[in-house]
This record gives C-alpha cells, sequence and structure tokens, in this order.
C-alpha cells in the first residue's frame, strides 16, 4: 500500500494560473511593503487557491509481480543421440519441480524443435523460441532463461545486448563429456554431369571428441545404390573420387564412412550428393529395308530430337540383283557393314531394324555380334512389316535366340484398333498413353499386323482379337522391343484423327536405353513439403509395405495403397530431415527432406563452448548435468536474486526478481472537500479580520 497526494482542479490550470498570478503579485507587494497582518492575509490567499487547486489523497493498493522464466527445451534432431533425450525429460521435470516451490516465478515452458523448410538448412533455434515466449513480457519482469541442450545451438545473438532483456542466460548441457563422433561431408560435387563422362567429387572425413585422430579410414562410395570403389581418406584432409554417371536423370552418389565403435551415433557416417545426368548426344542407327509409306516416320520422329544423332541407311536393292548399274552409282554411300556391325557397334545407344530382311547384305555373323550388343547392355527395335514372317525375315538370324517372339508365317491384314493391355496400363511405356482410356481408343485404327507364337516378354499393346502387337523384352543386360506392324506411319500422317506416335515411340526408345523413370519395377523416395513420399511402380500385384529408415536410424513400416494402374504410394509424416533410407523388396531408393546433409547431424558433439559466451555476458553459467554412463541428471537448485547480481554459484543458479507492481486499486480523500475544506477557509478568513480589528 502507498500513499501519494495528486490535485483534482476544479477549474482548469490556465485558469488556476490566471488567479493565481494576480495573487502571488499582491502576496509579494504586501510583503515588500511591510504591511501589517500580511502574513495572515497571504495564507487567506493561499488557502483559497489550494482549495481551488483541490488536493486528494490517493492511497493505491498494489501487488507484486511474478518475474517470468523461460524455459526453453530442445528437441532437435541431435537430441536425439544417445541418452540425450532421458536426460532432458529428466532435467524438465525436475526444473519444473524446483520452480514450483517460488511464487514469485511464472514458468513458460518451450520446446523448440529443428527448424527449417524442404529448401533450407535445418536449424537448432533456442533463441528464436525464447524471443517468442517472452514477447508479450516486459524487460523488467524477465528472470531469466534456462536452456536444456545439447549445445549444438545455430542462432546465438553475437551481443547480450539483442536479447532484449537483462536477465541470466543459463545453459544445461546434455550428453556426455568424452563424446566422439566421425562424420563424412561431401564438400564440392557436380550439380549436373553428362552420362558416361567422368566426374569428381570431393570429401572429406572429420573426427571430433576424444579419441580424435588422423589414421586413414575406409570410406565406401554407392552410385544409386551400388557399391562402385572403395576409398581410404584420412581424417581432417580433402579427399576426391572420380565416378561416371550410369543413366540420364537423378543419381544419388552415396558416401559411407566405417563407424567406430565408440562414437555416439553412426547417423552422419553417411553422406550423399544428388547428380542430374544428362545425355549429351543419343547415337541410333537405323536401317530401313523394303520402302514403304511409314520409312520417313521413324527418321522424321528421330531427327525432331535435338538430343539425337541418327545414322540412317536404307537398302533398295540387294548384292545380287544384276541389272547392268555402276558400282559407283549403287549409293550414295557405301554401306560401311563391317565398321558399323564390328567395329563400332558399341557406340550406339539404339539399333533400329525398319522392315529389314535377310538379303545377303549383312553376313550371317553379323548378326550374332548384333546379338552380343543386346545382350551386353544394347538396346534393339524391330519395326516388323510382312517380310518378318517370310524366309527372309530376321527371326531365321542368329537374333531369334533374343527375339521376344517368333513369327508364325501368318498376317492379318483387317482394321483394328490398336490397344493397350492390361499389363500394358500399369507399364510406364503405355501407361496413360493419350487417347487409351476411350472405347474404342481415341486414335485411327491399323490394317496389319504379324502373327507370332508365344511371347515371351511383356505384352503391352494388343492388335486384332487380342494378339500381340508390341512386345518388351529384357535379354542379358540389354533390351529388345518388337512391334508388330508397319503401319505406324497412319497416325504420324494424321489418318482419321491420327494418333500418340510421339509419345508412344519416344517412351519405347527411352525405355530402351533404361531411362530409370520407364522401369517397370522401381522405387522412388522424394520430399512432398515436410513429408516423405514413397512410390513404387510395378507391373505385378501388390508389393506390400516398405521399410523405411529415417535419419535418425529408426525403422518406420510404410503401407502403400494403389493410387493408379502400377502405381503404390506411401507417404511417412515426419519431423526429421536428412537422409531417408526407403527398401521394398529388392528394390532400395534414397531421399532426402530438406538440406541433403542437414546442419543437425554435422555437428553432433555436445557441448558448452557456443552458449558460454552468451552466458557469461548475461551473468549466467553453462554446466554439463548428464552423469557418464548414465541417463541420469545433476540438476542446480535455484536462487531468487535481485538488481545486477551474480546468477552463477557451484552448485546452484540465479533467477532475478522483479520490483514490478500492478495496480488493484486507489483510494481518493479530498483533503479541502466538505468540512475541513470549510474549516481551514474560516480559520484563515477569521485569522485576517482578528488581525484588522486590532
Amino acid at each position: 500500500m502507498t500513499w501519494s497526494i495528486a490535485f483534482d482542479p476544479f477549474f482548469s490550470w490556465p485558469v488556476l494560473a490566471a488567479l493565481g498570478i494576480p495573487a502571488a503579485i499582491l502576496a509579494l507587494v504586501l510583503l515588500v511593503a511591510r504591511t501589517p497582518g500580511a502574513i495572515v492575509r497571504i495564507m487567506a490567499i493561499a488557502a483559497l487557491i489550494l482549495a481551488l487547486a483541490n488536493p486528494v489523497m490517493l492511497r493505491e493498493e498494489r501487488d507484486p509481480m511474478k518475474s517470468v522464466v523461460s524455459l526453453v527445451v530442445d528437441r532437435s534432431q541431435s537430441q536425439s543421440i544417445g541418452d540425450r533425450t532421458a536426460q532432458t525429460d529428466k532435467a524438465e521435470a525436475a526444473l519444473k519441480a524446483s520452480l514450483a516451490r517460488f511464487p514469485e516465478f511464472e514458468v513458460r515452458t518451450v520446446e523448440a524443435k529443428s527448424a527449417g523448410t524442404p529448401s533450407d538448412d535445418a536449424t537448432t533455434a533456442l533463441f528464436g523460441a525464447l524471443s517468442d515466449s517472452l514477447k508479450d513480457v516486459a524487460p523488467g519482469r524477465v528472470a531469466g532463461a534456462i536452456m536444456v541442450t545439447d549445445g549444438q545451438i545455430h542462432d546465438i545473438p553475437s551481443e547480450a545486448s539483442k536479447l532484449g532483456f537483462d536477465a541470466p542466460v543459463h545453459g544445461l548441457i546434455t550428453g556426455r563429456d568424452d563424446e566422439f563422433d566421425r562424420r563424412i561431408e561431401v564438400l564440392n560435387a557436380p550439380r549436373f554431369g553428362l552420362v558416361d563422362e567422368n566426374q569428381r567429387l570431393t570429401y572429406r572425413v572429420i573426427e571430433e571428441g576424444a579419441g580424435a585422430g588422423t589414421s586413414p579410414v575406409p570410406v565406401q562410395v554407392f552410385l544409386n545404390g551400388d557399391l562402385v570403389t572403395r576409398e581410404q581418406a584420412t581424417p581432417g584432409q580433402d579427399e576426391t573420387v572420380d565416378f561416371t554417371l550410369p543413366r540420364a536423370g537423378k543419381n544419388i552418389i552415396e558416401l559411407s564412412v566405417a563407424r567406430d565403435d565408440r562414437e555416439i551415433t553412426a547417423v552422419n557416417n553417411k553422406a550423399i550428393a544428388v547428380v542430374d545426368g544428362i545425355r549429351e548426344n543419343l547415337r541410333v542407327l537405323l536401317v530401313s529395308g523394303e520402302p514403304h509409306a511409314g520409312e520417313r516416320t521413324w527418321r522424321n520422329l528421330l531427327k525432331s530430337d535435338a538430343t539425337v544423332d541418327l545414322v540412317h541407311f536404307t537398302i533398295l536393292r540387294p548384292p545380287e540383283k544384276q541389272d547392268g548399274t555402276p558400282i559407283d552409282e549403287l549409293s550414295l554411300i557405301a554401306f560401311p557393314t563391317r565398321e558399323l556391325f564390328v567395329e563400332k557397334i558399341k557406340d550406339f545407344d539404339l539399333i533400329i531394324f525398319d522392315r529389314y530382311q535377310e538379303r545377303g547384305v549383312l553376313p550371317s555373323l553379323y548378326f550374332d555380334y548384333i546379338a552380343q550388343y543386346v545382350e551386353n547392355g544394347g538396346a534393339m527395335l524391330i519395326a516388323a512389316g510382312p517380310e518378318f514372317s517370310g524366309n527372309e525375315s530376321i527371326a531365321r538370324t542368329p537374333l531369334q535366340w533374343i527375339l521376344p517372339a517368333q513369327p508364325t508365317g501368318q498376317i492379318e491384314e483387317k482394321a483394328y484398333y490398336p490397344e493397350v493391355s492390361d499389363l500394358g496400363k500399369k507399364h510406364p511405356v503405355t501407361r496413360n498413353l493419350p487417347g487409351s482410356n476411350a472405347e474404342p481408343p481415341d486414335w485411327s485404327p491399323w490394317f496389319r499386323s504379324i502373327d507370332v507364337g508365344e511371347p515371351k516378354g511383356e505384352t503391352v499393346m494388343t492388335g486384332p482379337e487380342g494378339k500381340p502387337l508390341l512386345v518388351l523384352d529384357r535379354v542379358g543386360e540389354g533390351r529388345i522391343a518388337l512391334l508388330l506392324s508397319d503401319q505406324e506411319w497412319l497416325w504420324s500422317r494424321g489418318f482419321e484423327g491420327g494418333g500418340p506416335h510421339v509419345a508412344l515411340f519416344r517412351r519405347v526408345a527411352h525405355w530402351l536405353m533404361k531411362e530409370p523413370e520407364l522401369d517397370e519395377e522401381a522405387l522412388d523416395a522424394e520430399a512432398r513439403g515436410s513429408d516423405l513420399v514413397v512410390t513404387r511402380q510395378t507391373i505385378g500385384d501388390d508389393p506390400g509395405p516398405a521399410t523405411v529408415i529415417t535419419p535418425s536410424g529408426k525403422a518406420e513400416n510404410l503401407p502403400l495403397k494403389n493410387v493408379s494402374p502400377g502405381i503404390w504410394e506411401g507417404v511417412l509424416k515426419t519431423g526429421e530431415m536428412g537422409l531417408f533410407q526407403a527398401a521394398n523388396g529388392d528394390l532400395r531408393a534414397l531421399g532426402t527432406v530438406g538440406p541433403v546433409n542437414p546442419r543437425e547431424y554435422r555437428e553432433a558433439i555436445s557441448t558448452g563452448e557456443k552458449l558460454s559466451p552468451i552466458a557469461e555476458a548475461t551473468r549466467g553459467s553453462v554446466r554439463r548435468i548428464g552423469r557418464d554412463g548414465s541417463s541420469d541428471v545433476s540438476i542446480p537448485r535455484i536462487v531468487p536474486i535481485s538488481g545486477r547480481a551474480d546468477g552463477d554459484g557451484r552448485d546452484w543458479i540465479g533467477l532475478k526478481t522483479t520490483d514490478e507492481t500492478i495496480l488493484r486499486g486507489v483510494d481518493r480523500t479530498p483533503l479541502f472537500a466538505g468540512f475541513l475544506g470549510l474549516a481551514v477557509l474560516l480559520l484563515v478568513l477569521s485569522a485576517t479580520w482578528y488581525r484588522e480589528g486590532r
């Protein structure tokens, strides 16, 4: 309770000043002239002016305000290492119990998780959380802050003045003081690279904590999940590794350093780099046999793609034909059979035989070279016409051992609509092909198909009466496609509206050249916002759940749902950022949420060094609370302090108490009100009259 005097004048202060100035002049004249009774007259004038000013006695009732303590609990990803989570939980419970014994403190608990977006690096922003918890508190009411953390904080202010309050900041460090950690970091990696061209990546192995050394350690390098090399790296030194991108699109290079038994975590023993592969040019060999209306379709399609280097030969006459034509006029360019099919066959990404028949131009041995080329990883497309069913069919050459189907000798010549088969609706080559969802399909009919026996590959499109039309197959390490019609040109010419020949045959070509997005069986993991989306592509039945290993090393079972034909998908809600590993059957995929190699795991050793400067500047303290080899903690006592007293003791930490109060009520007592004011005025006036009477 406090007492004070205030004024509540009956007139405004300017009016009172207008009355007071003449009164003051009159009082001064009385004093200077030494008029008898001047003192009594001055007292009467003063009493009148004071009565008009209306003095009031105030009695205020105030309650002391509580000091606000911010308890910031670090729940970032690095706090999940070892016993830190258990230590944090025990420390939080013990601090809340200790602070509850002090009624002068208001405790605000805030949990700070790893901050960041999928495009930014994840950070531990404890001081941002601290600022948010105190944004509605006056600086004078802040008692201080207690942070339970491993010390890896990424938003520590450079000066104590930037905190916005003058109170101690204390750090209680989890973990052990004898921690050791080994990690690997990618220092420099190309963002893009040419397929089959040499690329270089720079990395570094780092050891920190007790027992850190410089002895070489083993490093494994994986490319798209396959082990490509083993290296020896010296901790602290930059190392390089060369690699070659095997395919276009996303390629993931994973570096894994051997784990030491003393390490606190193996999460940061891996680092990845994502490199987008670019094909400089695709070399395609197109060999056309019998001239036909669709010959130019293949040429125009391939020439329209700027990334394709096309070598095209058309066989217009067999060598045994004798018509007297001079040798130098038989062709513009001699057909370099040996150069193409023996010496440089491996330089081609794709070989296309368009209505080609065996007429002695290519020796039988060369077809055997072509078969070996496919089995060793090459790609071949056969666009078959009527000659495929004849005696000069290439199915009667050594190619017969790699063909997905053998001709029966029959040819169907009637109108039909090419249709996507049930399997083709799941296959990425023909899935969602424009116009395929209509009945009949929204494209023009064809008028010829070649009959074959039971195919051994995947029939993705069918012709008349459901017979195979487009068959895809894998042979050894290579791939082959068999198109059992020469009518594709009807689509390119726009006959009865045409059809999606560009989409279809580009997909076929890319599948043959092993573009990963067109694989029948594939697994992919990628970020969608802060979630991890696992996509399973299959032409089979339910592939079952996927297993996902999070950046913290925890394995989770993720059910997959069928979202469209051939596509199964699962969404993992996660608060973690970093490298995720997904597996389903024999397939494995890597995906990242947020940055590729998050900062949270680049620095895993618990430390008080980062927090010490700001703690010392605020008269706070930093101390470890963990006990070696145990999840138990030792929490210091809480001691209220005042003013700018030191908040650091041997076994205690100080929190500042505030002098601020909150006003609960005010009693007002006018001093010149009622009989009291009247009595004072009568007294001084009577004294004046009495003096005048003498």
